[in-house]
């Protein structure tokens, strides 16, 4: 499983410029791809909607060697319902928490020397008061689970990670593919999680041909598979292999074939101006006010 590398994290956004500026001015990070999309994704990359929207990808650097967050925006959809499925996404970054300071975010310590902020939409950050980790300062996603014990069977024994740390008296656990990876904390929250609207989804890569085996297994094992393997195309650019599972608590879990996904998330030199742009031109919220109606809650 060496092989295989964590890639993002997916959130829904209703205000996207607010969002933006959370991303950009406050933890720090640069847009790397922007794409705009008429239509639905097939493998319900934006969710279960069939309208136009947007995909930003934005990060501390290149896709091949940082783990990013691709937010998702649909023009239609003003707010999600969180759920209590996401935890945070922690980072080591003393700047960050200066740039939340000076911005008078609102940012409150927790522990000693770890801070936690909110970006629009509601997901919290943990932000450590460290030196800007290399490579990439981006350390964990921490999701809820129900049953640990039945998490840890999944994550490791069918999908193949590493476990790096349990702690049995605060049930979590910390996993991952490579010690040089972000990884994934699971916290037992001792109850049916809730994925509310506002649902994420992680993504990981893997050589391509590792793709069917994956699908094969979970149903030798009856497990959830969300898309069975589909190619999806963006126009332009590499088409990629994809399969979407569900863990024992519905977490979404993409797999993509890593060769094609190395060609299709070059970063784009222009997507800070096509970001900019397409907010500029997005008449959504005029739409709803002429109309003297909200953007609808999801």
């Amino acid at each position: 499983m060496g092989s295989r590398r964590a890639l993002h994290y997916v959130l829904k956004v209703g205000d996207r410029p607010q969002t933006v500026r959370f991303y950009r001015d406050l933890l720090g990070m640069k847009v790397l791809r922007h794409e705009e999309f008429e239509e639905g994704c097939k493998a319900t990359c934006n969710g279960p909607y069939d309208g136009k929207w947007s995909k930003t990808m934005i990060g501390y650097g290149a896709e091949d060697s940082h783990f990013v967050v691709e937010l998702t925006y649909n023009y239609g959809v003003g707010e999600y319902r969180l759920g209590d499925d996401f935890l945070g996404i922690t980072l080591h970054s003393n700047q960050a928490i200066a740039n939340a300071r000076q911005l008078k975010w609102p940012l409150s310590e927790v522990s000693a020397g770890v801070f936690e902020t909110v970006a629009p939409g509601g997901y919290k950050f943990y932000l450590e008061d460290k030196d800007q980790a290399k490579p990439d300062p981006v350390q964990k996603v921490t999701l809820a689970v129900s049953n640990l014990q039945k998490s840890i069977a999944y994550w490791s024994g069918l999908l193949g990670m590493t476990v790096f740390n349990k702690d049995e008296s605060k049930k979590n656990v910390l996993l991952g593919y490579a010690d040089n990876q972000c990884k994934l904390e699971l916290q037992d929250i001792g109850r049916t999680v809730d994925h509310g609207t506002a649902f994420g989804r992680i993504a990981f890569a893997c050589p391509k041909d590792e793709l069917p085996g994956i699908e094969a297994q979970m149903k030798k094992e009856n497990q959830k598979i969300l898309t069975p393997l589909v190619s999806l195309d963006t126009p332009g650019k590499a088409t990629v292999q994809v399969v979407i599972l569900a863990d024992p608590d519905g977490h979404e879990i993409c797999f993509v074939g890593d060769e094609a996904f190395r060609e299709l998330s070059q970063t784009d030199p222009n997507a800070d101006k096509l970001l900019n742009d397409a907010m500029a031109s997005d008449k959504s919220e005029e739409w709803f006010a002429k109309r003297k109606m909200q953007k609808p809650s999801a």
